[in-house]
Formats: structure tokens, C-alpha cells, sequence
């Protein structure tokens, strides 16, 4: 199983949020789930300014055996998204928790990251799913 960083949160679909402490979240898809989707073709994300609700699809990943909808951690204003990835979307599979991430969104409320997966809850998650 691959390493999973310390400093995020995870919902129970797969995806990462990393709190960067000035209201923004960075969000991505984990490294599990980069994996179940093998390689990687296409990613259409969310549009800058746009509103999404917390546990909303706002994102799809595409890759050769399917499309997955990526949903978002929290409510927020999307501030940034990983433009690189329209040309690159295999850097997902290369570094999920870094150069891959998908989008920035200024949170509504910074606190519902506490209702998210902690790092060892998602461990535990991915072991029983393995099972």
C-alpha cells in the first residue's frame, strides 16, 4: 500500500483534501484510487469561480477503463485548478499527493474538514475494502 501523507483528509471516495490554513483546500485524488484506475487519459475539472457543495461531483477523471466523478471535501468557490493536467493527466498516476493535485476551492467553512477521514481512518478503510 502506498504511503499516505499525514497532513490530509479523505472522504470515503477516494479523494484528498489538504488545508492549507488561509481558507484554501487542495483537493486531489488519492494514490489508491489513481491505481484501481490505472492509467489516466483525460480530467475535465471544475471551472474557476464556480460554487460546489461539499460531497458534489464536481471533476471527472478518465482513464483507459473508466470515467470517475471526483467530488469535492468541502463547500466553496473554486480559486485555482491544475491546468497542467489537460496536457498531462498521467501526473495523477505519477504524484497523487503533489504535482497531481486537481483543483484549490476557498472553503465556506474550513472547519468541516474535521468531519473528513483522518490519514488512519483512510488506512483502515482501504484494508477493510481489501478484504
Amino acid at each position: 500500500m502506498s504511503e499516505i501523507p499525514g497532513d490530509l483528509k479523505f472522504l470515503k471516495s477516494h479523494e484528498w483534501a489538504r488545508v492549507e490554513g488561509d481558507g484554501r483546500v487542495t483537493v486531489g485524488i488519492s494514490d489508491h484510487a489513481q491505481g484501481l484506475l490505472g492509467d489516466l487519459v483525460y480530467v475535465e475539472l471544475p471551472a474557476v469561480g464556480d460554487h460546489v457543495d461539499a460531497g458534489a461531483a464536481c471533476a471527472v477523471v478518465e482513464s483507459v477503463k473508466a470515467a470517475s466523478d471526483v467530488y469535492s471535501p468541502l463547500a466553496g468557490k473554486i480559486v485555482e485548478v491544475n491546468s497542467a493536467l489537460a496536457d498531462k493527466p498521467e501526473t495523477i498516476n505519477e504524484d497523487a499527493y503533489g504535482e497531481g493535485w486537481l483543483f484549490v476551492l476557498e472553503a465556506d467553512d474550513p472547519e468541516q474538514a474535521n468531519d473528513l477521514l483522518s490519514p488512519d481512518d483512510y488506512a483502515a478503510l482501504l484494508e477493510e475494502e481489501e478484504h
